[in-house]
């Protein structure tokens, strides 16, 4: 029996507690990465599902870029969605979509997939929903995001308690990206990779952040271990002593891997 990475209820708890940023967030910018992709193709999508769809991102995103709503936007993710208009939204695990086979015409993530046990079998089920010519278009965290506050908690553990747990969200490898696409069944499929720098005032804001949209740690019990304060302070301290720009801000790295592709006819995918 395969272990489970993630804590499918407290994944659910922690997407439940999620609270609405005052400023931009950055799921607005994921929001507003994928939407440029839309302009750019040019076409017109009528049925939509949207996944890890935590609150109105993406609309508010295509009313920034000048386009319509779509026809049929459905909004989904692992607790009900924060929405301020109106529009269906339905509560769901990603790797057992509840819809009939060829349903949607267009697929969106802005983020989430990285949350996702099963990444393959997900693909596999977005493929299925998809028409043969629908598209998938999603970002997800890869590669180096986070590599600053990683590299801090995990030097902290091993000065204090001679080990070191997991604490952070493991990140999609861009080098496997295609390969996932391909297995999965998807045509033409596309992997591209983007960099993203931010900078906080304070580490500890980047934790109250994470916290904020739902992205603390929710690893299955069997792999949890309590961070102890300690360890907690003396990571914050290396990260406000080693990384800090000139303007006495604190770096934070993220890289993010854009997937595309074609449904593609019906059948097995590769395998």
């Amino acid at each position: 029996m395969r272990t489970r990475l993630f804590d499918p209820a407290l994944l659910r708890r922690r997407r439940a507690r999620t609270r609405p940023p005052r400023d931009p967030s950055f799921r607005d910018e994921l929001a507003a990465r994928l939407v440029d992709r839309l302009v750019d193709l040019r076409r017109r999508f009528t049925t939509v599902l949207e996944l890890a769809a935590a609150d109105d991102a993406v609309s508010r995103a295509l009313a920034a870029a000048g386009l319509p709503p779509f026809p049929l936007h459905l909004r989904a993710d692992l607790a009900p969605p924060r929405l301020d208009g109106t529009g269906p939204a339905v509560v769901l695990d990603v790797e057992r979509l509840p819809f009939a086979t060829d349903r949607f015409d267009l697929v969106l993530a802005a983020g989430g997939l990285h949350r996702v046990d099963d990444l393959p079998r997900a693909l596999l089920e977005i493929r299925r929903v998809l028409t043969r010519d629908g598209l998938l278009l999603a970002l997800v965290p890869a590669g180096s995001t986070l590599v600053e506050l990683r590299t801090c908690l995990i030097e902290a553990e091993l000065e204090i308690l001679g080990g070191a747990a997991l604490r952070v969200h493991p990140t999609l490898d861009p080098r496997d990206a295609a390969a996932l696409l391909q297995r999965a069944g998807f045509d033409s499929p596309v992997v591209d990779v983007e960099r993203v720098d931010l900078a906080y005032r304070d580490p500890l804001r980047l934790l109250l952040d994470l916290r904020a949209v739902g992205e603390s740690a929710a690893f299955a019990p069997e792999l949890r271990r309590p961070l102890r304060r300690d360890v907690l302070a003396r990571a914050l301290e290396f990260y406000r002593t080693r990384f800090v720009r000139s303007d006495g801000s604190h770096p934070v790295t993220v890289e993010l891997v854009l997937l595309a592709g074609l449904g593609g006819p019906p059948g097995e995918p590769a395998g």
